[in-house]
C-alpha cells in the first residue's frame, strides 16, 4: 500500500487517494456484474456534479461505501467490488484513450490494481479490456460490455469534457470539487476471525445501507477538524459517546416515547433521527438532505467541532431528561403517540424563561386539544376515541402515584394496538373459517368452566358445539340456529349501545384478531388466562373486562347497559382534568 490513504476507520476519501493501491477481491464474491445502464448512470451521475454553477458547487459527489480490510500488501475488499471495479474501467479507459499515457506520469500515481483470489486472470484482462464478442468468459463479458459503455458515452464528449471529467473524478483532497467514497476500514475487528465474511453477507441482504448517519459519522471523525496532538483521543470520545447514544436510542421503551414508527422511513442507525430533526428535514426532502446540511457546517470553515458535537449530544440529553421524568415521559409520550412532532416540544421547552412547571401545562393544554370531544357522542370508528382510550390507560398510571409503573410506548406501537368491542357486535355475519373459531371459543369456555353438570339446555349447546367441529363442512341455518341460541343465552342481543364509548376497550391487534366476535364472557376468561401469563393487558382493559368500575357486577359473565354506562362514567371522571365540559350527566 503507498501509505497516503488515511488510517481512519471510517472517513471520506477522494478517487485520487485510491491511485496506486492494490485491492484484492476475497473467493466469497461474485465476478463484476453492472450492466451498461448502471455505468452510463454513474458517468451521468459524475458528469452532471461537474457541471453545477460554480455558485452551486457541492463539496463532493459521494459514492456508496467501499469496505476493506488491511492484509499485507494489499486491501481485501469485503463490498464495493462493483464501484471499483466500474471506476477502474473508466480510469483504464481514459488513461489509453484520452491522455495517451500512464496516470504515473500524469498524476505521478499509477491507476489502482485489482486482483481476484479465484479468477487471476481477470485483473490481466482489467488492463487490456478485449471487445465482449471475442470472450465466453462471463466475467470478461460483463467488464468488457462495460467498457463498451464507457466508449459510447464518451463518444459523445469532447477533449474539453474529458479533461473536465478527469480533473473532476481524480481530484485532490483540497480541491473544492471532487468524487469520494465512503471508506470502511474494518482491519481492527478481523484479526483471527471471519468478520470480514459476515459483513460481507449482511451488506449483501441489505442490512448496512448507506445513511445520512455513516456520512455525517465520517464527517465528524476526520481528523483535520482537531489538532494532531488531540486527533486520535477527540476520535475516541466523540465514537464512544455516539456508540452511548445509539445504544440508548435502540432501547425499544425509549424509542418508541420519541418516534412514531413510519413506513416510509426506517432508521437502522437512530441517532440519524437526531440528525433529521436538528435539520429540519423534512418527508419530501432528498435522501441526503441532513448529510449535506452537516456538510455544509464543515464546510464553511467556521464550524467549531466540539460545538457543533456538543449540540447533538444535547439534543439527546434534553430526550433523556424527559424519559426519566415519569410526568414528562407520559404527556409527551401521548402527544408523540397522536402525532406531535419531538422536535416542536423541544423547541417549546426552551422558550426563554419558560420553567419545568411552565412545560408541564403546555404539555397539558395540548392534550387538552387533541381530546376536545363529548364522550356521549363517540361512536365506532370515530377518531378520537382511541386517543381517549389511550389517555384514559396513560392518566390511569399517572394518577397511581404510589406505583411507579410506565404506559409501554414501545408495545402499543410495535403491537398495532386498536379498539375492541367489550360486548360483541352480534349482528356481524360468520362466514367460513369465522364460524369455526367462534365455534373452538365456545367449546373452549366451556370446557375450562367449573361446572361439573350442565344444565340439560347448556349440556345440549355443549353437544351441538362439538358436532358440528367434527363435521368437515358446516351447513348456515344450523349454525345460525345455534349461534342465535347462544346469543340468548348469554343474553348478547342486538343493543343499540353496543358502538358506544362505554362498550369499547383498547387491545393490541393480535389479541383484537383473535376474539373473532367473541362472546363477552369468552373474552374475559382470555382477558384473566393472558394476565395470568404475564401477557401484558392494557391496565383499563383488564379492569372493564373484571368489572372493576361497576357498580353492581353481580353477573360476570354478562356486560349490560348499566355496565357500560360506569365504565363510561369512570373513564369522563379520570379524564375531566382534559376534557371539555361534557354537559349533563343524568343518572
Amino acid at each position: 500500500m503507498n501509505g497516503t490513504g488515511s488510517s481512519e476507520k471510517l472517513c471520506l476519501k477522494n478517487i485520487y487517494e485510491l491511485l496506486g493501491e492494490t485491492f484484492f477481491i476475497p473467493a466469497y464474491q461474485r465476478g463484476y456484474r453492472w450492466s451498461s445502464i448502471q455505468v452510463r448512470e454513474l458517468l451521468d451521475d459524475i458528469w452532471e456534479f461537474s457541471q453545477k454553477e460554480s455558485s452551486k458547487k457541492s463539496a463532493f459527489y459521494c459514492l456508496q461505501p467501499v469496505v476493506v480490510v488491511q492484509r499485507d500488501t494489499h486491501w481485501e475488499v469485503v463490498d464495493g467490488q462493483q464501484r471499483l471495479t466500474t471506476i477502474h474501467i473508466i480510469l483504464r479507459y481514459l488513461e489509453t484513450k484520452h491522455l495517451r499515457r500512464n496516470l504515473s506520469d500524469a498524476y505521478k500515481k499509477a491507476l489502482f490494481s485489482i486482483r481476484y483470489e479465484t479468477r487471476p486472470e481477470s485483473q490481466s484482462f482489467l488492463e487490456d479490456i478485449q471487445s465482449s464478442s471475442e470472450t465466453e468468459n462471463i466475467d470478461f463479458f460483463h467488464i468488457a460490455k462495460a467498457y463498451e459503455a464507457v466508449e459510447k458515452w464518451f463518444d459523445e464528449k469532447d477533449y474539453n469534457d474529458n479533461n473536465e471529467l478527469l480533473a473532476t473524478l481524480l481530484a485532490k483532497p483540497d480541491a473544492s470539487q471532487s468524487v469520494k467514497v465512503i471508506w470502511y476500514d474494518l482491519s481492527d475487528e478481523c484479526i483471527g476471525n471471519d468478520y470480514a465474511v459476515d459483513v460481507f453477507s449482511r451488506i449483501n441482504i441489505g442490512k448496512i445501507p448507506l445513511t445520512n448517519a455513516e456520512l455525517v459519522k465520517a464527517l465528524f471523525l476526520q481528523s483535520i477538524h482537531f489538532h494532531e496532538i488531540q486527533a486520535s483521543l477527540k476520535q475516541i470520545q466523540i465514537a464512544s459517546e455516539w456508540d452511548q447514544i445509539e445504544r440508548q436510542l435502540q432501547e425499544p421503551d425509549f424509542w418508541h416515547f420519541i418516534y412514531s414508527p413510519d413506513p416510509n422511513k426506517q432508521y437502522e442507525t437512530r441517532i440519524e433521527f437526531i440528525f433529521d430533526l436538528m435539520k429540519g428535514k423534512k418527508p419530501g426532502d432528498e435522501t441526503f438532505f441532513t448529510f449535506h446540511q452537516f456538510n455544509g457546517d464543515f464546510k464553511g470553515g467556521g464550524t467549531d467541532i466540539d460545538e457543533l458535537w456538543k449540540s447533538v449530544k444535547d439534543y439527546f440529553l434534553t430526550f433523556d431528561q424527559w424519559f426519566r421524568d415519569r410526568d414528562l415521559y407520559h404527556l409527551i409520550g401521548f402527544i408523540v403517540c397522536c402525532g406531535g412532532s419531538v422536535a416542536t416540544l423541544k423547541k417549546q421547552s426552551e422558550l426563554e424563561g419558560r420553567t419545568k412547571t411552565d412545560f408541564k401545562k403546555y404539555l397539558k393544554d395540548e392534550i387538552r386539544s387533541k381530546v376536545n370531544c363529548q364522550l356521549d357522542e363517540l361512536r365506532y370508528g370515530d377518531t378520537e376515541i382511541k386517543k381517549v382510550l389511550l389517555l384514559f390507560n396513560i392518566q390511569t398510571l399517572l394518577s397511581s402515584t404510589e406505583a411507579d409503573v410506565r404506559f409501554p410506548f414501545d408495545r402499543y406501537k410495535r403491537e398495532c394496538w386498536d379498539i375492541e368491542h367489550i360486548r360483541s357486535q352480534t349482528d356481524m355475519v360468520l362466514n367460513g373459517k369465522d364460524r369455526h373459531a367462534w365455534l373452538e371459543d365456545i367449546q373452549a369456555y366451556f370446557n375450562k368452566s367449573y361446572i361439573s353438570d350442565f344444565p340439560d339446555e347448556t349440556q345440549e349447546i355443549v353437544d351441538e358445539v362439538g358436532r358440528l367441529l367434527s363435521q368437515s363442512g358446516i351447513d348456515s341455518d344450523t349454525f345460525n340456529s345455534l349461534y342465535q341460541r347462544v346469543l340468548e343465552d348469554f343474553n348478547e342481543g342486538a343493543e343499540d349501545w353496543v358502538d358506544d364509548l362505554g362498550n369499547l376497550a383498547l387491545l393490541d391487534a393480535g389479541t383484537n384478531r383473535s376474539y373473532r366476535n367473541a362472546l363477552f364472557p369468552v373474552k374475559r376468561a382470555r382477558i384473566i388466562q393472558n394476565d395470568m401469563q404475564g401477557i401484558f393487558v392494557p391496565i383499563c382493559t383488564k379492569n372493564a373486562f373484571l368489572k372493576f368500575y361497576s357498580r353492581s357486577s353481580r353477573d360476570l359473565i354478562y356486560w349490560s347497559a348499566n355496565d357500560a354506562k360506569d365504565y363510561a362514567a369512570a373513564i369522563a371522571e379520570i379524564l375531566r382534568e382534559y376534557l371539555p365540559d361534557q354537559g349533563s350527566n343524568d343518572e
